[in-house]
C-alpha cells in the first residue's frame, strides 16, 4: 500500500512538472510571428495535441542548446517501443521528452442510447453478454518520446516532399477545399476584386451561405484566403455553439487554419498575419490568456487536421516517422490485456 502511495505521488509529480512547462511554453506565445511560428510547427507534429507538440519543441531545443542532438527542431518522434517496431534504438545517454498520454478506460452497456447506462470495466473484466463496449478518455498519465535523432538502426522510408513555387498554389488544393466549402452547404463564388466584397480578400456570409474569394490576386493568395474562409465556416456560423466569438478571436482562429494548412503543403506562411496574441487571449471573461490559447490553438490544430486529412494532395509528414502505425500498436496492447467481445464498437480517437 505505501509503494502504491508513493507511485501515485511521484506520477502526479511528474505531471505537475510537465503542466508547468507548459504553461510556460504557452506563456511565451506572447507576439504574432510567435503564434505563427508555433502552429507552423504543429501543423508538422499535428499527429499530436497542441499541448504535446509545444512540450517535444521546447524539450527538443533545450536538448540542442545541451549539445544531445544536432538540430534545434525535431524530425519525426516516437515512443521507445515505437521505435522498436521500426527496427531502431534510442541511444544510450539520451533522455525522452516528457509528454501526456491519454488513460482510457474501457466502459460497457446493453443500451448505448442511455447515456447514464455505461458503466467502467475493471482491469480484465469481460462484459456481458450483449453489452457494447467503448474506450473513453479517463485522464493522462507522464509518457517520453525520442526524436529520431536520438534513436540508431535501420533506415526509414523517406515522404516526397511538395514543392511549390513562389505565388503559385498546390495543385489540386483549390478545387479540394472549394470541394469542402460546397459539401457543407455554401456556394462558392469567384469576384473580380476586392471592391466587390467589400475590400476583403474574401468573406463568408452565413445568412445567403455564400462564399466569396477576389480572384485577382495570385494563386498562393486565392487558395490561402479559401482555406481562411473554410476556417469560418467549419467554425464560426451561428449554429456553432461559439458564435457569438469575439470577431477579432474569430479572424486569428480563420486565419491560423489557414496558416496549419499551408505549413502542411511546404507554401511560405511569413505573409500570414496574425495579431498580438495577448491583445485578445486577455480579453475572455473568466480565463487566464495562458487557458485561451491553449484552447484556441487545440480548435485550430482539430479544424485543420480535419480538413487536412479530406484532402489528397502531397504534404508535408505529420511527425510520426514514415511506416509507424500508432493505431495498430494501441489495437495491439489493447488486444493483450483483455479478450474483445463481438461487439466491441471503435475506440474513441485521442489526440495526445
Amino acid at each position: 500500500m505505501r509503494q502504491q502511495t508513493q507511485s501515485r505521488e511521484a506520477r502526479e509529480a511528474k505531471l505537475e512538472a510537465i503542466h508547468d512547462q507548459l504553461t510556460k511554453s504557452v506563456a511565451a506565445l506572447v507576439s504574432g510571428d510567435d503564434w505563427r511560428r508555433a502552429l507552423e510547427f504543429a501543423a508538422r507534429f499535428r499527429s499530436r495535441s497542441f499541448n504535446n507538440t509545444m512540450l517535444i519543441y521546447v524539450q527538443h531545443y533545450a536538448a540542442h542548446e545541451a549539445g544531445r542532438v544536432p538540430g534545434p527542431t525535431p524530425t519525426y518522434v516516437a515512443g521507445f517501443k515505437q521505435w522498436l517496431s521500426l527496427n531502431r534504438q534510442v541511444m544510450k545517454g539520451q533522455s525522452g521528452y516528457a509528454i501526456l498520454a491519454p488513460v482510457t478506460g474501457r466502459f460497457a452497456s446493453s443500451t448505448p442510447q442511455n447515456s447514464g447506462s455505461w458503466r467502467r470495466l475493471g482491469l480484465g473484466e469481460k462484459p456481458k453478454w450483449g453489452e457494447v463496449v467503448r474506450s473513453r478518455l479517463v485522464g493522462v498519465r507522464p509518457a517520453h518520446v525520442w526524436d529520431i535523432s536520438q534513436t540508431d538502426g535501420d533506415p526509414i522510408p523517406e515522404r516526397p516532399m511538395p514543392t511549390v513555387l513562389q505565388g503559385m498554389a498546390p495543385e489540386g488544393l483549390w478545387d479540394e477545399l472549394a470541394a469542402q466549402v460546397e459539401a457543407r452547404g455554401f456556394t462558392l463564388r469567384q469576384v473580380p476584386d476586392a471592391a466587390a466584397i467589400g475590400g476583403a480578400n474574401g468573406i463568408t456570409d452565413y445568412p445567403t451561405r455564400e462564399v466569396s474569394v477576389r480572384s485577382d490576386m495570385d494563386a498562393a493568395a486565392q487558395v490561402k484566403t479559401l482555406a481562411h474562409e473554410l476556417g469560418h465556416v467549419m467554425l464560426h456560423g451561428p449554429d456553432n455553439e461559439d458564435a457569438a466569438m469575439h470577431r477579432g478571436m474569430a479572424e486569428v482562429e480563420a486565419e491560423s487554419v489557414a496558416l496549419m494548412i499551408g505549413a502542411a503543403h511546404d507554401l511560405d506562411t511569413a505573409s500570414y498575419t496574425i495579431p498580438y496574441v495577448t491583445s485578445w487571449a486577455s480579453s475572455v471573461p473568466g480565463k487566464t490568456p495562458v487557458e485561451v490559447v491553449q484552447a484556441t490553438a487545440e480548435r485550430v490544430r482539430r479544424t485543420a487536421v480535419s480538413i487536412l486529412d479530406q484532402l489528397e494532395t502531397p504534404q508535408v509528414g505529420d511527425g510520426d516517422p514514415p511506416g509507424l502505425d500508432r493505431q495498430a500498436l494501441a489495437t495491439k496492447r489493447e488486444a493483450a490485456k483483455v479478450e474483445v467481445p463481438a461487439r466491441t464498437e471503435p475506440s474513441a480517437v485521442v489526440g495526445l
